[in-house]
């Protein structure tokens, strides 16, 4: 399939990237992110826009660098996303599988299994170009993984660019010299790229790759200047009739109608957004997240109508609205766990939930299970040491919290909460040492957390702070 070029796209989409990549240029990386998402949705071969959306992938991960540990993990909490990708892929649901694929590297974009999975959908759904960018990247963070030396050898093969297939499978014969199919490989483009140019490369290092991009600063105030004239809520109704035509074009396509979900709720029209999900259900009954989505619009309907009755001066009305949506919460999340007893996120977050509504005992349950769910492990942990200190039973509330403490290598804000509560804990325990020792963690980093400066001063004070 040709790449499609930017100003051939409808003006909602090319608005869209615009607002995307001024967002990216101000360091506004989430923005940028759900902006330039939306434009591969809707124009998968907008090569513009994928390189883009890898700079500011690349930009986020780099601000946040993950511990080898915690990538380990998140990549176990990620695995049921991942399988059911492959699902997709396997079904022939090409497009479907690129997009959750993208889903899985927007928050580890040089995944070697999660680029694999993206540029084998990418390829399969008549987009090449983007899983070469994509497979490039991760080739250069992980130089010497064979599987994706091999991947992108071939599709440099298939798009024509012989001098980079060679390199590619050079690269591989190095790495595996007594592999004789390598060999053939490499001996097979060179002969190729011997009576054939490669006028890619060339275009490539004229500012194409992903690095070059984050440089363009000519671009950026270019499209800065266009987007000062722009009106939000008209651009949305632009890209909701686009994906409704697409929709009519492809009605099986949940993407599509999850996608236009979205821009409706985000423009308060709630009937139109939650019929929306409820047909994408319908399509694809038993999705978990479709189903989340759909909570949370519900969600947002109640919090919508609270506000409105606020502002008219109706406190005793807005009051009964968030008790109903209150309620609504607690019996929804209650129904969808009856549901899928085997969900360990719903498990969390029904703990969560109970816990909120002081129901401690199942809250107990409910987290021992959720924290088999290594994304949320930590979590459940700290939630189990909070109902056994409601409980009074400090000895086991200490044993919890103790154990997330190990896990949690970052003096980030949930290490902070961790300590503080193992501190509170310690003083309920008679051990103002041992409190002493956790609060002094805290206050070595952050002295403006809560108000453990006070409690260290008062520990000092009082000689069980030295």
């Amino acid at each position: 399939m040709a790449e499609v070029t930017l100003e051939s796209c409808p003006k909602s989409v090319r608005d869209m990237f615009n607002r995307g990549f001024t967002a990216l240029e101000r360091e506004n990386l989430d923005y940028a992110i759900e902006m330039l998402t939306s434009c591969v949705e809707l124009e998968p071969g907008l090569l513009r826009a994928w390189k883009f959306l890898r700079a500011a992938e690349m930009k986020l991960a780099m601000k946040a660098p993950s511990s080898s540990l915690s990538k380990g993990i998140s990549m176990v909490g990620k695995m049921p996303a991942y399988l059911s990708a492959m699902g997709q892929l396997k079904s022939g649901k090409n497009r479907q599988a690129m997009m959750a694929a993208e889903k899985l590297l927007r928050t580890d974009p040089v995944n070697t299994k999660y680029g694999k999975l993206f540029a084998e959908a990418a390829a399969q759904a008549g987009f090449p170009d983007a899983a070469v960018l994509t497979l490039e990247l991760v080739r250069d963070h992980h130089p010497e993984d064979i599987l994706i030396l091999n991947w992108l050898g071939a599709l440099y093969q298939k798009l024509g660019r012989t001098s980079s297939a060679r390199e590619c499978f050079e690269r591989l014969c190095e790495l595996c010299p007594n592999d004789g199919a390598a060999l053939k490989q490499m001996k097979d483009a060179m002969a190729i790229d011997s009576i054939s140019s490669d006028g890619w490369q060339s275009a490539s290092e004229k500012g194409g790759s992903y690095r070059d991009i984050l440089k363009d600063k000519g671009e950026a105030a270019h499209l800065e200047q266009e987007s000062k004239s722009q009106k939000s809520d008209e651009d949305v109704d632009m890209l909701i009739a686009d994906l409704l035509t697409k929709i009519e074009a492809e009605p099986g396509n949940t993407n599509f109608r999850r996608a236009v979900a979205n821009l409706y709720l985000k423009q308060d029209r709630f009937a139109e957004g939650l019929t929306a999900l409820q047909e994408a259900i319908k399509l694809n009954p038993g999705d978990p997240e479709l189903e989340r989505a759909l909570s949370a619009g519900r969600s947002r309907e109640f919090e919508h109508r609270a506000a409105k009755l606020r502002a008219a001066g109706d406190e005793a009305g807005a009051s009964v609205v968030e008790n109903e949506c209150l309620q609504f919460e607690f019996d929804d999340l209650q129904d969808r766990v009856e549901r899928y007893p085997n969900d360990l996120a719903l498990r969390y977050e029904w703990g969560k939930m109970l816990f909120d509504n002081d129901y401690v005992n199942e809250a107990i349950q409910q987290f021992q299970l959720g924290q088999r769910n290594p994304k949320n492990r930590v979590q459940a942990l700290y939630y189990l040491g909070l109902c056994f200190k409601a409980k009074k039973q400090y000895d086991l509330a200490m044993d919890q919290l103790l154990s997330a403490s190990a896990e949690l290598l970052i003096m980030d804000k949930s290490k902070k909460d961790v300590l503080y509560e193992l501190g509170q804990v310690a003083e309920l325990m008679g051990d103002s040492v041992k409190a002493a020792g956790f609060y002094k963690e805290i206050y070595q980093s952050d002295i403006g957390f809560r108000d453990v400066e006070q409690k260290i001063e008062k520990l000092y004070a009082s000689g069980d702070g030295a």
